[in-house]
């Protein structure tokens, strides 16, 4: 591990070896960062698995407290999160301070059911933010409106509609894979 100073409140930071490769990639302007942004996540194993598909995609996590959990080392045993010590991670104590954080995203993306707009016909760039509400009840109203009508998305459904949503574990990967697809080359990949 890395160490180095950076963050909002100005505290150490570790660098782990995936992060260093993104480092690496990006000041030779092969790979893009997607952030993906759990917004007051309530179920450890949904965190979890975007957790894990995050470390594995070298996306950064932002995750917004609180937590409907807490992050100890039994719980992410638990819960099956045993490399979450080498995913990017960045913990906000609310939606202000995450705003506030210099390690954020340069524009937002809300995936929610309550938009027009399908996934599909986004432009995604390097440093897009991902942002997903909770399981419970999704994102707030006002979070719809500080994103903005443009910047909603949707997964389109093609099979059946009176189905309310995906698992967010499920839409979190969609969702990162398809802004990966379009701001990565293939050669980007490993």
């Amino acid at each position: 591990m890395i160490k180095r100073r950076g963050g909002a409140a100005g505290e150490d930071a570790e660098i782990n070896t995936r992060q260093r490769r993104y480092l690496d990639w990006s000041a030779d302007g092969l790979a893009s960062m997607i952030h993906v942004v759990l917004f007051q996540p309530e179920i450890p194993q949904n965190t979890g698995n975007v957790g894990r598909m995050c470390a594995f995609s070298g996306a950064r996590l932002h995750l917004i407290h609180p937590l409907g959990f807490e992050i100890t080392d039994k719980h992410l045993r638990r819960a099956g999160m045993d490399y979450w010590h080498s995913l990017d991670v960045h913990h906000h104590d609310d939606w202000s301070s995450f705003m506030n954080s210099g390690a954020g995203p340069k524009r937002l993306w809300l995936l929610t059911t309550h938009a027009a707009q399908p996934l599909w016909q986004a432009r995604f760039c390097d440093e897009d933010g991902l942002v997903f509400g909770n399981e419970g009840a999704g994102a707030p109203k006002w979070l719809h409106q500080q994103v903005g009508e443009d910047h909603r998305l949707r997964i389109p459904s093609f099979g059946n509609h009176d189905l309310r949503s995906l698992n967010l574990a499920s839409s979190a990967g969609i969702a990162t894979y398809e802004a990966l697809r379009q701001t990565n080359s293939a050669d980007t990949a490993v």
